[in-house]
C-alpha cells in the first residue's frame, strides 16, 4: 500500500523526532542512571535531570523547523497560548489535580490524627528546598511545557493521520512509558516506590495518553491546558509528605477518566470534536 502524499510527509518527521527525543533526554539520563547504580565512576550532578524534560520539547522544534518552517513553529507553539477552551476542560485541567489532592490530604489527616506537613511541596528531588510555588513552576516548565509541546504538541497530531485517536494514543504511551525507563534506576522517589512503580508508569503513560489526547482534542489543540494538568498532576503525585498514595490514587482516577472517555467517545476521536491531524 503506497502512502499518501501527507502520510509520506508525516513519516520521516515522526522519525526524526522520536530519535531526537531519546537522543536529547536520555543522552542526559543514562548517565545519570549508570553513576548512580555504579556502574561509572563519575560525579554527575543529579539536579541536570530537570533538562531532560526538554527533550520532546527541543525535538519537536528542531523537527518543526527543518521539516515546515518558521510558520509551523508558530503553529506549534501557538497552542500555549490558547487558553479559551469549554469549561469542562478548563476544570479538569486546572481545577480537577487540586481536588483530588486536597481529598487525599483530608482522609490522611482523619485516619492519622494529623495534617501532613503541607510546606514539603516546595521540596524537589536534588534541589535546595525552593517553596512550594517555585516548585509547581519548575514541574510546569519542565514536566509540563517540556513533554507536552513535544508528545500531544508535535507528535500526537502526526499519529492519528490515518489511525484513530485511540490507536494513536496507545502508540503515544508506549514511546511515553520507554522514554521514562532510565528514571527507574536513580530517581528516589522512583526507588523508594519498589516495583509499584513499574506498573504504576505504564498505565499512566499508555492508559493517561488516552486522557490527554481527549484533553488535546477536546480543547482543538490547547497546550496550554495539558501543561497545567500534566505540571500539578506530577506535581502532587511525588510529593514527599507521607500521605496515602497520591500517586496510586491519582493513577486510579486516571484510569477510570480514560474508561468513561473511550465510553462516552468512541476510539475514532476520543472527544466530541474532530481529532486534530497533520
Amino acid at each position: 500500500m503506497s502512502l499518501s502524499p501527507s502520510q509520506s510527509r508525516t513519516r520521516p518527521e515522526l522519525v526524526a523526532y522520536f530519535g531526537l527525543v531519546f537522543l536529547l533526554s536520555w543522552g542526559i539520563e543514562v548517565p545519570l542512571a549508570l553513576s548512580a547504580r555504579g556502574v561509572i565512576d563519575l560525579r554527575v550532578p543529579f539536579a541536570l535531570h530537570y533538562l531532560a524534560p526538554f527533550g520532546p520539547f527541543a525535538a519537536a522544534v528542531i523537527v518543526t523547523l527543518a521539516a515546515r518552517g518558521v510558520s509551523g513553529l508558530g503553529k506549534l507553539l501557538g497552542g500555549l497560548v490558547k487558553w479559551k477552551v469549554g469549561r469542562t476542560y478548563a476544570l479538569f485541567a486546572v481545577v480537577s489535580p487540586v481536588v483530588v489532592f486536597a481529598g487525599i490530604v483530608l482522609v490522611t489527616a482523619i485516619l492519622q490524627g494529623s495534617w501532613p506537613d503541607l510546606a514539603l511541596l516546595g521540596q524537589v528531588d536534588y534541589l535546595p528546598y525552593i517553596g512550594a510555588a517555585p516548585a509547581l513552576a519548575l514541574w510546569m516548565l519542565t514536566f509540563g511545557m517540556g513533554e507536552e509541546v513535544g508528545w500531544r504538541g508535535f507528535a500526537l497530531p502526526r499519529l492519528q493521520k490515518g489511525r484513530t485517536a485511540s490507536s494513536a494514543s496507545l502508540l503515544l504511551g508506549a514511546f511515553w512509558a520507554t522514554w521514562h525507563l532510565p528514571a527507574l534506576f536513580y530517581r528516589d522517589t522512583y526507588l523508594e516506590m519498589g516495583l509499584v512503580v513499574i506498573p504504576m508508569l505504564i498505565t499512566i503513560a499508555v492508559v493517561g495518553s488516552i486522557v490527554y489526547t481527549w484533553l488535546y482534542n477536546g480543547t482543538q489543540g490547547s497546550l496550554l491546558m495539558l501543561v497545567v494538568f500534566h505540571g500539578l498532576f506530577d506535581f502532587f503525585s511525588v510529593w514527599p509528605a507521607g500521605i496515602i498514595g497520591p500517586g496510586v490514587v491519582m493513577t486510579v482516577l486516571m484510569v477510570f477518566w480514560a474508561v468513561r472517555v473511550y465510553r462516552l467517545y468512541g476510539p475514532v476521536n476520543l472527544a466530541p470534536e474532530a481529532k486534530i491531524v497533520l
